[in-house]
């Protein structure tokens, strides 16, 4: 299996690792809500954990850092070589199509796969293998795009086809899936996956922290706008509704104990 040549040509052009830790006050919203959530459903360490997609290792570095067993699964070689020069178990593999065994990790993580499938069935594949390789009451998290969200983004003059189809084909970057939030849930659910919550990483936040970046020309806003941004993300944890406000999505459930066979669409 192959991903759509633009998508491989953006990520072998560009630094997918800066965009969470350059600095910038979206990058690092999306870093700190990502691993705050994690650390608050993972299994303790040394668990183990399969980063599915995991570019060069931004999340896998701080979780191996902190004890887990982590390998990194990457289908693009640059993002495979990156991983591996930080002391990273690092592999080049397709979420639709592990090698790894059944059954054979704590947690999965898909934090990337997802944006960059735009067929539906490929999506399946994803989620079905992240079912296969977890063990029986592990973690699969994975994140997606809101389609909703680009309705605020009054810069954006497809908001209106993203919002209605979930697809961005665009010249300057890589072909984008946008996911309706009930529609992550149902995927995640069909795969076999139970005990699902649904989480805003960014929060309602984000279309304003980059209205302020066109405004200042700035990509860091401070302290005080980060720390308004998280308590805003933060806050729609209680409210679930608030949810749809959110460009970047995290869904994280679980394979049950009890083996529960995915819906083959």
């Amino acid at each position: 299996m192959a991903l759509l040549p633009d998508i491989t040509a953006f990520y072998e052009a560009g630094d997918e690792a800066g965009r969470l830790v350059s600095g910038r006050t979206i990058g690092t919203v999306e870093l700190v809500r990502t691993q705050e959530l994690l650390r608050a459903h993972l299994p303790p360490s040394p668990a183990s954990v399969l980063d599915v997609g995991g570019g060069p290792g931004v999340h896998a570095r701080w979780l191996t850092d902190s004890g887990y067993q982590v390998l990194v699964v990457d289908p693009v070689e640059k993002h495979v070589r990156q991983a591996r020069r930080q002391g990273l178990a690092a592999l080049v593999g397709d979420a639709r199509q592990l090698e790894q065994a059944d059954l054979s990790f704590d947690a999965v993580l898909m934090l990337g796969p997802l944006y960059h499938l735009p067929d539906g069935t490929g999506r399946a594949r994803a989620w079905r293998e992240a079912h296969r390789v977890v063990k029986p009451g592990g973690l699969v998290a994975a994140a997606a795009l809101n389609r909703y969200a680009k309705l605020l983004d009054l810069n954006s003059p497809r908001a209106l086809d993203i919002a209605a189809t979930g697809l961005r084909v665009r010249r300057d970057g890589p072909t984008t899936y946008y996911h309706a939030p009930s529609e992550l849930c149902a995927e995640a659910r069909q795969a076999g996956l139970g005990d699902l919550t649904l989480y805003g990483l960014h929060g309602p936040a984000y279309e304003a922290l980059r209205a302020e970046e066109r405004r200042t020309g700035t990509k860091n806003l401070g302290v005080k706008a980060l720390e308004t941004a998280l308590a805003a993300a933060r806050f729609t944890d209680g409210h679930p509704e608030l949810v749809v406000s959110s460009l970047h999505l995290l869904a994280v459930a679980r394979r049950p104990p009890v083996a529960v066979n995915p819906i083959i669409p």
